[in-house]
């Protein structure tokens, strides 16, 4: 959690072959170039290892924040529109041809990339660069996240905590403004073919939307929730604090976090529904649907915390074994009794997933069914002892009190997204005619070498039968 979205890459157009401005000459101009440093920083993030690709996030949405003004006014020259009370006049001259690689629609193949898809339109040349800064920032949010999991330095302390999960927060809710605009804008659109693949159809960005809608709710619980942090730091060996102190465990308002959880557990099925009548990877789907899970158990355990203070170890016992059952996961008894093969399993995923955190791989991959799944297991563990010895209350049927359960509460609201704006100054120096040709359209491929050199100890003249080029990395 956050997903780990793949950013597509797209191949080199020159918006002078297919448009004219007549208002402002230097306009396709500068759309090339701008697209041109979309298209290099998109292919040079690709080709990093991917526990490199992180700090390059940085240069991936400043680049796509300084070309989406140029298209956004071509767009506007199209229908004639005015911009800061200037009017921009720009002509189609041909259809454009402009190829992107999905990463959404076509599961991924080890060592096999997702075809190309071409389009010929504008505005999916508009779908594809703006759900690509949404995905960017939902990846920066991930970053963000990363240090609050890790168990092989020391565990960050409660300011750097608040302030990592405050800027993801922040960007999860970026992206959300990003999809909102995009479902609007599909919704207004009539007379234009159907979208050329599934990651830009209107379904999908209203996935996207309700996906990243229900992050950032499942953040601001995560906020004030300490039971995670303990989980992390009894993993972690670095964490020297419990020899001289207990870990605070204050006292939260549990039962409005569990209507948290249930508001982001039907957004997370709302964005499964969505997706699953289109044609999305299966990996994708999967993860929403264990983010529905994930969400519903941690009501659960929310509901658990407000009876265990209510001195109702039973029935807290009983909403922790729903929590197990939502995420189809067994209880440790049981798994003892049927064998230590289940457990084997349980401790080598659990050991693989925080290698991949170490890593930065992708990890939060299960949208954090095993993170849940371990804090569960701590408190039922603590009040299954105290029941046994101090209590001794019964513990009530699971299927009474998840039909009792309330309707969900939202936290956040989608700010509107401003298409951002050519600065006055910069749209009146385009007034002048471009200083150089437009060959954007004659660089490779996004995922071609500019050179390839042959492979060394090759006989001369027989370099085409080596693969060559940097590996592609997922």
């Amino acid at each position: 959690m956050p997903y780990p979205f793949v950013l597509p890459t797209t191949s080199s157009f020159s918006f002078s072959s297919s448009f004219t401005c007549e208002s402002h000459p230097s306009l396709p101009l500068n759309a090339s170039t701008h697209r041109g440093v979309v298209r290099d920083t998109l292919k040079k993030h690709k080709r990093l290892p991917p526990a490199s690709q992180a700090p390059s996030l940085s240069t991936v949405i400043s680049s796509l924040q300084s070309y989406l003004p140029s298209l956004f006014a071509i767009d506007a020259g199209l229908s004639h529109k005015a911009i800061h009370s200037e009017e921009v006049s720009v002509i189609l001259k041909s259809t454009p041809q402009i190829e992107w690689r999905p990463t959404l629609s076509h599961n991924l193949i080890t060592g096999r990339e997702p075809p190309r898809t071409k389009i010929s339109s504008l505005e999916y040349e508009l779908f594809f660069a703006l759900t690509t800064l949404a995905a960017a920032y939902t990846l920066q949010s991930r970053t963000a996240l990363q240090p609050l999991y890790l168990t092989t330095s020391a565990p960050v302390g409660t300011t750097q905590r608040q302030t990592a999960i405050a800027s993801a927060t922040r960007s999860l809710l970026d992206a959300a403004s990003i999809y909102d605009f995009l479902s609007s804008r599909a919704a207004e659109i009539s007379d234009l073919p159907p979208p050329p693949c599934a990651d830009i159809s209107a379904s999908t960005v209203r996935a996207l939307r309700s996906l990243a809608m229900a992050e950032a709710t499942l953040l601001a619980v995560l906020k004030d929730d300490p039971y995670p942090a303990i989980v992390a730091a009894e993993r972690n060996p670095n964490d020297k604090e419990w020899m001289y102190k207990a870990p605070d465990i204050p006292k939260v308002r549990a039962h409005l976090f569990a209507r948290l959880c249930l508001a982001a557990a039907e957004q997370a099925a709302q964005a499964h529904a969505l997706a699953a009548s289109g044609k999305l990877s299966g990996g994708f789907i999967r993860y929403l649907d264990d983010l529905r899970r994930t969400s519903r158990a941690r009501a659960c355990r929310f509901f658990g915390i407000d009876a265990e203070l209510g001195e109702q170890t039973g029935t807290a016992l009983a909403w922790l074994l729903a929590g197990l059952q939502e995420l189809g996961v067994e209880r440790k008894a049981e798994q003892k009794s049927k064998g230590g093969l289940k457990g084997l399993k349980k401790e080598w995923t659990e050991r693989r997933e925080d290698k991949k955190i170490e890593r930065g791989l992708d990890w939060g991959a299960d949208a954090g069914k095993l993170e849940e799944t371990r804090v569960i297991e701590m408190l039922e563990a603590k009040w299954s002892k105290q029941n046994d010895t101090i209590m001794t209350q019964a513990i009530p049927p699971i299927g009474p009190l998840l039909a009792q359960m309330p309707s969900g509460r939202e936290i956040h609201s989608i700010k509107p997204y401003q298409p951002p704006q050519l600065e006055p100054d910069v749209l009146e120096a385009m007034r002048a005619p471009p200083d150089r040709s437009d060959d954007s359209g004659d660089y490779p491929s996004s995922d071609e070498e500019t050179a390839v050199e042959p492979p060394v100890g090759a006989f001369p003249g027989t370099h085409g039968d080596y693969r060559t080029g940097t590996p592609n990395y997922y």
